[in-house]
């Protein structure tokens, strides 16, 4: 079984693909924030949250379920109790890595997501851990 917050440099230079769930159309928020970044960085961002039609330039899906390309990694703004239907979305869609944004912790959820062979990473930013190994 993996382990929680194993191999991130291999995870961020493997996967490309990231599905931003809970993102905000504020430039104040962290979601909008790291969101942008991640793209700047190279990475094929797919926004996620049924309140918007597109966020940075990109469409806006409301679920996981409705983007249509295969998403890698799924990047959770959102609170600890939405964590455990958001990890069965990745499982449903083939997501390889469940990310918590800093802040963000659910080991239950955690749990059931390596057991379905999705490495997990737990209260980490995905833009600070880039920073340190680019």
């Amino acid at each position: 079984m993996k382990a929680i917050n194993n191999n991130i440099k291999e995870i961020l230079e493997k996967y490309r693909k990231i599905a931003v769930l809970g993102i905000s159309t504020d430039p104040l928020k962290p979601s909008y924030q790291v969101a942008q970044y991640l793209k700047n960085a190279g990475y094929k961002i797919y926004p996620v949250n049924p309140k918007y039609d597109s966020v940075l330039g990109e469409k806006c899906y409301p679920e996981l379920k409705h983007i249509p390309d295969k998403i890698e990694i799924v990047d959770i703004f959102r609170r600890p109790e939405h964590i455990p239907s958001i990890v069965e979305e990745a499982i449903a869609v083939n997501a390889q890595v469940i990310w918590m944004q800093l802040g963000i912790q659910n080991r239950d959820a955690a749990h059931r997501a390596l057991q379905a062979n999705l490495a997990v990473v737990m209260d980490r930013c995905m833009k600070v851990e880039h920073t340190r190994f680019s």
